[in-house]
Order: structure tokens, then sequence, then C-alpha cells
């Protein structure tokens, strides 16, 4: 397809019935640590905190009146069926959308809150692909339309519109600009556009490392199927690029880079601190593409800008890209179980627990007789769920102790789950320290020499207080006199601390 059809498209475009026109915004930290001038397309900031929104309108918009009123089929796991649904609330087209069986409660529902009785949802497999299909054999079997992705023109045109958007904002001086890259729809739009009205700006894609699909195929010569993709920036994991999106890329994007799991992780981060908005990865990915490509030499003091492509992120999420340690208020149980020891055990287990999410299992031996396993599951919010799966599990004979509010479970012992204590001396307690350069060296100070440090676990939250947990034991031969001396000591450290020697969680997974 030509360029200029595709301009007269991104032109013509109706995104504006339904989308805004999204701000620029400056990233002033980001730009005087990188030396550049740094700013960021906010296309999180649409009714459904997602671009995706423009080109499905564009595409249902386009629709002859025939095949409107015999309604439209599509596929998505998450931002596309959104648009697609508030596009058919507007237009007030039937729309079926199919979905993974997989995909999170919070997108089901707001598809079905942004098409209201205009739109149905079917669940239907793991994986989008299977979706997908069913999606496909729908509308060839009723003759429906079916909306893609990202493999068409007016979808393509539609998404084009932002680069229109960012060329009226800050098209003089600009550099180059950073577009996310999944099936491709959106890099095709942005760079026809860009490089037809100003050439000289540099347009890059960037996409997950792990799921680099365009990438493969530049390289290749040809489209490819990745045999596998990532899923922690679930909205660009996508196995082949879109055909057209293909063909415009080959011709007007100058480059793709790519973003591991961490440099997205450190991209979120980055956007909150400049502009205290949180992004899914997806939406960061071309933001920490930017910070790659600004280590180059002879980019400082370039015009960067990225494009921010969505904020619906699963609150869950928040805990990988924070180092996954928090516990989910209601929404997660934390949980010892005592299984036999014994070839099978924890799969039986594991079993017994079909249909929830398990977001954490640690597991060690324990016994010739039985073992304990530190277990962390999704269920339903509030203390009814957490009561019905601990019930579930007695009701098939495993010892269950609920670890949920256990403030040393959530903390500490899920991330030190293997050792045993080797004397009965030692004694276990928990400091709360603020967080200051040198308080470790000024609290271990306080350890004379008559302390033996038997366990030590320091864990920074980035807060005002850090959390130390601490096995001492004292050297002396008299045990009366060994402990009152302890306390006597641990009075005179003047820290906030809690004995957690008798704690049900220390004395199953680290004491004796």
């Amino acid at each position: 397809m030509q360029a200029d059809t595709i301009i007269q498209r991104i032109l013509s475009a109706p995104v504006y019935d339904v989308a805004i026109d999204t701000p620029v915004d400056t990233m002033p930290h980001l730009s005087k640590r990188l030396g550049c001038d740094v700013s960021v397309k906010r296309e999180d900031l649409q009714p459904i905190f997602s671009f995706k929104l423009r080109g499905a309108y564009t595409k249902m918009s386009c629709l002859s009146a025939a095949r409107k009123a015999r309604g439209v089929v599509t596929a998505s796991a998450g931002n596309h069926a959104q648009g697609v649904a508030l596009s058919a609330n507007r237009l007030q087209i039937t729309a079926t959308i199919f979905m993974p069986v997989t995909t999170p409660d919070i997108k089901v529902r707001a598809v079905r809150r942004l098409g209201g009785r205009y739109v149905r949802v079917i669940l239907k497999g793991d994986r989008f692909d299977d979706a997908c299909r069913s999606a496909v054999e729908m509308a060839e079997r009723e003759g429906r339309a079916f909306i893609h992705p990202y493999d068409d023109a007016d979808i393509i045109a539609g998404q084009g519109t932002i680069g229109m958007e960012i060329i009226q904002h800050q098209g003089r001086g600009l550099d180059a600009v950073f577009v996310p890259v999944g099936g491709g729809g959106l890099i095709a739009g942005v760079a026809t556009y860009i490089k037809y009205v100003q050439p000289g700006i540099r347009v890059i894609g960037v996409e997950a490392d792990d799921s680099a699909c365009l990438l493969a195929a530049l390289k290749a010569g040809r489209r490819i199927r990745l045999a596998k993709t990532g899923i922690f920036a679930d909205g660009v994991s996508v196995a082949q690029v879109g055909k057209l999106p293909f063909a415009l890329a080959r011709e007007y994007v100058d480059e793709v880079i790519t973003a591991t799991t961490d440099e997205i992780c450190a991209a979120i981060k980055t956007l909150f601190d400049d502009t205290r908005s949180i992004s899914e990865p997806a939406g960061a990915l071309a933001l920490a593409g930017l910070i790659n490509y600004a280590q180059r030499p002879r980019v400082k003091g370039k015009s960067l800008l990225a494009i921010v492509s969505g904020a619906n992120v699963n609150f869950d999420r928040l805990r990988f890209v924070t180092e996954r340690y928090a516990v989910g208020e209601g929404s997660e149980v934390l949980l010892g179980v005592t299984v036999p020891e014994r070839p099978g055990s924890l799969l039986e287990l594991c079993e017994c627990l079909h249909g929830y999410d398990i977001t954490e299992l640690n597991h060690r031996y324990t016994s010739v007789v039985s073992t304990h396993v530190f277990i962390g599951l999704r269920v339903g919010q509030g203390k009814h769920g957490r009561d019905e799966l601990i019930a579930q599990l007695r009701r098939q004979g495993y010892a269950v102790q609920d670890l949920t509010g256990n403030t040393l479970a959530k903390l500490h012992v899920c991330h030190m789950i293997g050792g045993r204590r080797t004397d009965a001396s030692e004694e276990i307690y928990r400091f709360e320290l603020p967080e200051r350069p040198g308080i470790l060296v000024e609290f271990l100070s306080l350890m004379r020499k008559r302390w033996n440090l038997s366990l030590f676990q320091y864990r920074q939250h980035g807060g005002c207080y850090a959390n130390v947990l601490v096995g001492l034991q004292s050297i002396q031969a008299d045990a009366a006199a060994s402990q009152r001396e302890l306390e006597a000591f641990v009075a005179e450290l003047n820290y906030p601390c809690v004995c957690e020697t008798d704690n049900p969680v220390y004395r199953m997974f680290l004491g004796d």
C-alpha cells in the first residue's frame, strides 16, 4: 500500500469522536540524567488508558452500513478489546470479543463495562492464538467483520494520528521518536506519517527482547514466527509482525532496538519519578529503549520522545517491578502446608489447588516423614475466600497454617526457607532501623563480641524504615545468665524490635 493512501486515511481518521489529543510531557529528571531533552507522548491518558482506541474506532467507523448491521468480531487479551468495546458502544454496533481464559478479571470487567449491552465477551483457550482462532472462525461463519488488532490499513491509520500529533506538538527540533512494537500497527502508522512530513526525524522501534518479532523479520528479510514470546510485557507479546506493518516498517523505520525485562521495570520507575504515573510494561517499553539509546556516543543534547502506549497494568504486576516482595491486601494468602515426604507429594498438593493462581512456592527437605511447603496463592478478596481455601486443604488431609498476617513470614521467611538452627540457644529478633546512610555499620558495631550472629537478614524497602532479622547466640556457658544479658542488651539498643523466637513461622521453617 502506498504511503499517500495511509496519509490520507490518517488525515481523515475520526479518532477525536472518542479519543483525545494527548499531551507531550517533559521528563526533567531523566533529561538531566541523560543530558538530552526527553519527553513522552501520554497515550496512557486516553479514555481506555491506551492508544488502541484510535485504530479500533477508525476501522469500525469505516465499515459499510450493512457490515455494521451484521456486527463485528475480534480477539484480544486487553487493550484492543477495550478499544473495540468502547467503539461498539459509541457506534451502536454489536461486537463479540474473544479473550483467553487466562485474561485477568480486571480487563474482562473493563471490556464489559465499556461495551455495555452491545458487547458479548467469550473466554476461550489459554492463549491469545486460541481466542483469535475462534474469533476468525465465527467471523467467517457468520459473515461478520473481523477487527484485526494491528494488520489492517484503517487500524494503522488510526494509530498514525499519534504521529500527526507529535509533529504538531513538537516536530521542530525533534531528533528521534521511540515507538513500542508488538504486531507493528502503531509503528507503521507513526513512522509513515513522520517520515512523510519530517523525514529527518529518526523513528526507532523498541521491542521486548523476548518478543522481538519485527527485529527478527528485518534481519531475515521476511516475516517469521517466533517459537515463543515473553509474558512480562504482555501488550507486545506477539509471535509474528503483521504483513502490512512489516512492509511499512521496512520502508520507514530507521532502526529497531530491544529492552530487557529489568530495563522495562527501570523505565516504569523512571516514568513514575518524573510524571507520577504508572504505566504497564508495554507502555514503558519505548522509554526503556530511549534510555538505552541515550547511552550511545554523540546523543547528548538531542531531543528524544517516547510514546507511553498504555497504563492497563495489573496491580499485582507491580510486585515484580518492586522485587515481588509485597503481599496484596486481601487478595493473596500465604500458607505453611505440611506434606508427606515421598515422591509426587508436591504434585498432589498443586493438583488440590487447581483453579487457584499460585504466586509463590518454596519447598525444602525437612525430614524422612514430612516436609513443609511455603506457598502463596491468589484468592478472592476478603477473609471468606481464605477460610474456604484452608478448609478445602484440611479436608484433603493437609496440616495448614495461615501465615498471611504474619509479618515475619511476609518480610523475611518467604525469602529464607531452607536453613535451620543448629544450637538451641539461638534467639530471634526482628528490628526496625531508620533508613539512612551508615545505619548497618552503626547497628552491627553494637553487636558486641560476646554475641554470635547466627542469622542476619537486612531488607531495604525504599521507605522510612528497614527490617532486620537477627539470630543471636551467647558464647557464655551459663544459659540463664546469658538470657538475662541478652534481654538487657536488646533493650539498650533502643530500636523498635519484636522477639520472634516463639513465632510458629520461625519454628516451622528456620528453627529446630
